[in-house]
């Protein structure tokens, strides 16, 4: 059987055997919006949980829209476009608005990400500017959390007198879903923040998994953060497998953001009744699996139908290399992944980014992982803790032969964008 996975921008054939493919996981049949800009129009009309938009922008001086970065697929400029028009007709002068990138720790936007991002029109009439996430100096802390966590988030935001998020809803490997409040946090965090936030005693409880809300401390400790930082007005959307809208939801963060995860849950999970040895996955293509950092996610996203010591077979163009420095310090300096736990774990050792070593490692505890990539050469992927595979049918060829006659796979071809879990 030929499948299509999810590959840079223009996707990857991959031919299975079919008598061993037990399931291609995929999203629920949704249809996608007649009329994206109507029904966007709708929902602004009659948010969930606030007043209209324009009777929050009355009187108000500045405002800052958040938005995400460009690992994120949103429909931005769609978005913005009656956004802005309405803040400019309640009063709000275009030169006080500004469109802020939530890159949380990510690096900061290119000129030409912005102009994919935005469009060229708003890009050329609007101030569109870069959240610095190692910068504390840019930012303004607001005390602790309840869990201890220092909150510092960025000046712009915090000071600015109307504060709206635009945000994807989708599984999160450690938040549960992305969207609402992760655009403040860690969207517009300092690195002093993100670095607690997202540290073992987080990261290492059984909630903080994808799908999964109630009871994440990932989840709840960032609601505190971004409502003590404050937010006026949210929209968010939920996308299809071809990335068109299928539905939008506006209004209070909360409230909203509840009702675009009732629905997003409805259509990205996909089951199986028992775990495979073999699963083939994607880092879910372009935007998201230009780095090995960000393919981590389709590796995550494939744990709960994984049995223990079965493979996982990813593909993802890692067109930008392996991540940050910082990421890539960390394998020069752990040279097994049990001695990175005891580190992290124990007192004294943090390097940014570590919290995706840290997601690497819970993988590898489970399964070994094969990658296909055009991005990074076999000699590097085998420093990452990961084996190369030429192509995906060589990988499962080789597979199949290691589990033997009864070996089952699964495919993955939207990588973390589907929920896989047991039925």
């Amino acid at each position: 059987m030929r499948v299509k996975l999810e590959y840079g921008r223009t996707g990857l054939y991959a031919d299975l055997p079919a008598d061993r493919v037990v399931r291609t996981l995929h999203y629920k049949d949704a249809p996608p919006l007649p009329d994206p800009v109507a029904s966007l129009a709708s929902v602004l009309a009659a948010p969930l949980g606030t007043r209209p938009l324009a009777e929050l922008a009355a009187g108000k001086r500045t405002c800052c829209i958040a938005i995400c970065d460009i690992t994120r697929p949103v429909p931005n400029e769609l978005i913005l476009r009656p956004l802005l028009a309405t803040l400019e007709a309640s009063g709000i002068a275009r030169e006080n608005i500004l469109i802020l990138v939530a890159t949380g720790l990510h690096r900061e936007s290119t000129d030409e990400e912005v102009l994919e991002m935005v469009g060229s029109e708003i890009a050329a009439n609007y101030r569109v500017e870069n959240h610095h996430g190692q910068e504390r100096d840019e930012h303004t802390y607001l005390g602790d959390s309840p869990r201890g966590v220092p909150i510092w988030i960025d000046t712009r935001y915090v000071e600015a007198e109307l504060k709206i998020t635009i945000g994807l809803i989708e599984p999160h490997f450690m938040a549960g879903y992305s969207g609402g409040r992760k655009l403040i946090c860690p969207g517009l965090a300092a690195l002093e923040t993100v670095k607690v936030w997202h540290g073992p005693a987080f990261l290492e409880h059984p909630r903080a998994e994808s799908g999964s809300l109630e009871g994440n401390p990932v989840h709840e400790e960032n609601t505190w953060i971004a409502q003590r930082a404050g937010c006026d007005f949210i929209v968010n959307v939920v996308i299809d497998a071809q990335r068109r809208p299928l539905k939008f939801v506006a209004g209070d963060m909360l409230q909203a953001f509840a009702e675009g995860v009732k629905f997003c849950s409805q259509v990205v999970h996909d089951y199986l009744p028992e775990p495979v040895e073999i699963v083939v996955t994607s880092g879910a293509g372009y935007p998201l699996d230009t780095t090995f950092y960000q393919a981590v996610k389709g590796m995550n996203g494939a744990l709960s139908i994984i049995k223990p010591g079965g493979t996982i077979i990813l593909c993802a163009s890692m067109s930008e290399g392996i991540g940050s420095p910082q990421f890539q310090q960390l394998f020069r300096e752990n040279s097994t992944l049990e001695g990175f736990m005891q580190r992290i774990t124990g007192e004294g050792y943090f390097v940014m980014d570590q919290w995706q070593l840290e997601e690497l490692a819970k993988v590898r505890r489970k399964a070994r992982v094969k990658v296909v990539t055009d991005g990074l050469p076999a000699e590097t992927l085998r420093g990452l803790f990961v084996e190369w595979a030429p192509s995906i049918e060589q990988a499962v060829a080789e597979s199949l032969a290691e589990y033997g006659p009864t070996a089952k796979v699964a495919v993955i071809p939207k990588g973390p964008y589907v929920l896989a879990q047991l039925a």
